[in-house]
């Protein structure tokens, strides 16, 4: 399996099939536009920097909600979640995916505003590799981020939606949320990485992606 990063919350997976996740545009938010093309596009919600389904090139199938799918030997499941900590009346619903390909369960968590209950985590169940926004304002911050990822207990966290340079929108950096782990944990993986399911029982806790 490859994983590569996009900025922002746009995450490419790639087995037999490619999978694109939340894509942006880049213009509107200060980055670079993905350059990907798809099989399928997962949109955790509607807002511009996660919807931009335009920029995605390839006769692709298009999932924006909750619910189950599946895709050749790939499943997925939908679970809804809210913008906010206020069941969604600030900034409305989200649907958190979780993919299971090559035997390997991901989890993209989207701008997730909450900490799970116990509901979510149940539906949720066993994630190997989760995708979890950390920079605040919008979504959960570092310490929320952190509590959700020792509720899910994943072997790898991933973190997403934060501050780089260039982007327009004022998230706080990855730092904040890395202050919980010890560097023995944090891995920095550059723009992608390639790995079998084998190999997640020796790597480090989290993995941070560049652009």
């Amino acid at each position: 399996m490859m994983i590569r990063w996009h900025g922002h919350a746009c995450f490419e997976i790639k087995n037999n099939l490619r999978i694109v996740i939340d894509p942006h545009d880049g213009r509107s938010i200060g980055l670079k536009p993905p350059k990907v093309t798809a099989d399928l596009v997962l949109v955790t919600h509607n807002h511009f920097d996660h919807n931009a389904v335009r920029v995605v090139n390839g006769k692709f199938k298009t999932i924006t909600g909750p619910g189950k799918y599946s895709t050749g030997d790939i499943k997925i499941n939908g679970i809804e979640a809210y913008h906010d900590e206020y069941h969604g009346a600030k900034r409305g619903k989200i649907a958190m995916y979780k993919i299971i390909m090559d035997g390997i369960s991901l989890l993209h968590a989207g701008d997730l505003g909450h900490i799970l209950n116990s509901s979510q985590l149940k539906e949720i169940g066993d994630v190997d590799i989760l995708f979890m926004p950390v920079g605040g304002v919008y979504t959960v911050d570092a310490r929320g981020a952190y509590e959700n990822v020792k509720l899910i207990n994943p072997k790898i966290a991933v973190p997403m939606h934060y501050y780089v340079p260039g982007l327009s929108l004022r998230l706080n950096p990855v730092d904040s949320f890395l202050r919980y782990f010890s560097k023995d944990e944090i891995a920095y993986v550059g723009n992608s990485i390639e790995f079998s399911k084998e190999d997640l029982e020796s790597q480090a806790r989290v993995w941070v992606f560049t652009l």
